[in-house]
């Protein structure tokens, strides 16, 4: 145990490299999605995230989007804590049987115009979970989908294209 720790603190940590905050792709991507929400909604872009059943990597994925290295925020775009707020279902993982319900009223609760996008793998049609007893399937099987955004799990960058797509702004 004594070996791992020592060794912990002379490595350092193992992350990617931190994007430059004068990355032209990240500001064009930026500058993109800024236009699109304001063209498509006349304000920025509220998301509310569904977990419906994941092993959380599509997660930390997401919550990656709101750290300093990629600030979603300068995007226009926000995480909101009622689906009465937002624009956007963000929805994660497998619709497990236990989480269907809430899916599905967590969708009535949405005000139109809205959107539905099905992050990751196991969102688009179970993932490694279907079949299993507990799983209903992919989110297109209880609410209509919008948007799938492919990867196990999506990097963050590929779900700002999304979003971007999704917007009209083309990107991704």
């Amino acid at each position: 145990m004594r070996r791992t720790l020592i060794e912990g603190l002379l490595k350092g940590p193992l992350t990617e490299a931190a994007p430059r905050r004068d990355d032209p792709e990240l500001a064009a991507l930026a500058a993109a999605v800024d236009r699109a929400a304001a063209a498509s909604l006349g304000r920025s872009l509220a998301i509310r995230h569904v977990d419906a059943g994941s092993c959380n990597g599509c997660e930390l994925e997401i919550h990656a989007l709101g750290n300093a290295f990629y600030d979603l925020e300068r995007f226009g775009l926000r995480f909101v804590a009622s689906p009465r707020h937002a624009d956007v279902l963000l929805v994660t993982g497998p619709v497990t049987v236990n989480m269907r319900e809430a899916l599905e009223r967590t969708y009535a609760a949405t005000p139109a115009p809205k959107w539905v996008i099905a992050s990751g793998g196991c969102a688009k049609d179970g993932g490694v979970f279907r079949g299993s007893y507990a799983v209903v399937g992919g989110v297109g099987d209880v609410l209509p989908v919008d948007l799938y955004v492919p990867g196990c799990p999506p990097r963050p960058a590929t779900l700002l294209k999304a979003l971007l797509a999704l917007l009209g702004g083309g990107g991704g």
